[in-house]
């Protein structure tokens, strides 16, 4: 979006994007393109509409983030033949969300690398209805269980890349799990933060910097550095 590209949600468009041109996305994008290699693993999936947190406690816009429930066992997928049936909660485009998938149906306490998650019925929620998903007790998101298209996400996915009220719009960020745990690197504008086990380096980096640090740290390859644009 801030090329002032189109972002196409259909799943072909989408792994030609994230896989062959070495590109990143958000949500819509990435677990869109992620549900695309499951199925055609021949695992079950079902994509799952959720509304993220915000920093003042509400939820966000309906259709707010993509995640995915997976089912695996069964013959499901390469991992499942001759498994009991499991479902799973897949969200690789969560930001900082677990390194592996989440027991769907488990209410304890999951631990990951990337921290202590919890999957809850939503509060004041009939049984089968929302679920809301904890990290460290925090509360990151409230999901719906009824199974969606990748249409039905084009709203939210517009509004993110056009609404001045929208985080995208707000801000230039790139993020990258760096390793195991909490380990990341982060560019946001021309700050690079690399959080790893010697600790937390942060420096802001000269114009010419840019586009090299895309490539270096996310594989990223652009002929134009991105630029904040007018909603």
């Amino acid at each position: 979006m801030h090329l002032g590209e189109e972002i196409v949600l259909e799943g072909g468009a989408l792994v030609e994007k994230v896989v062959q041109a070495g590109r990143g996305g958000f949500c819509y994008e990435l677990n869109g393109a992620f549900a695309h290699l499951l199925t055609a693993l021949g695992y079950r999936v079902s994509l799952l509409a959720a509304r993220m947190v915000m920093p003042d406690g509400s939820l966000g816009i309906p259709y707010d983030h993509l995640a995915l429930r997976v089912e695996t066992g069964q013959g499901q997928g390469q991992g499942g033949a001759a498994g009991t049936p499991r479902s799973w909660l897949v969200d690789v485009g969560a930001g900082a969300h677990s390194l592996y998938p989440l027991d769907y149906c488990e209410r304890g306490e999951q631990r990951d690398p990337a921290g202590v998650f919890r999957i809850a019925e939503a509060e004041g929620e009939e049984e089968g209805d929302d679920l809301e998903v904890f990290k460290d007790g925090k509360l990151q998101y409230r999901l719906e269980q009824r199974p969606r298209e990748l249409a039905d996400f084009v709203p939210g996915c517009w509004w993110h890349r056009t609404s001045p009220e929208s985080p995208f719009t707000r801000s230039l960020l790139c993020s990258l799990p760096a390793g195991t745990g909490t380990d990341r690197v982060t560019l946001s504008g021309r700050k690079l933060v690399i959080t790893d086990a010697s600790g937390r380096l942060e420096r802001t980096l000269a114009e010419d910097e840019v586009l090299g640090a895309y490539r270096k740290y996310f594989g990223i390859a652009l002929d134009r550095v991105p630029e904040l644009r007018e909603p």
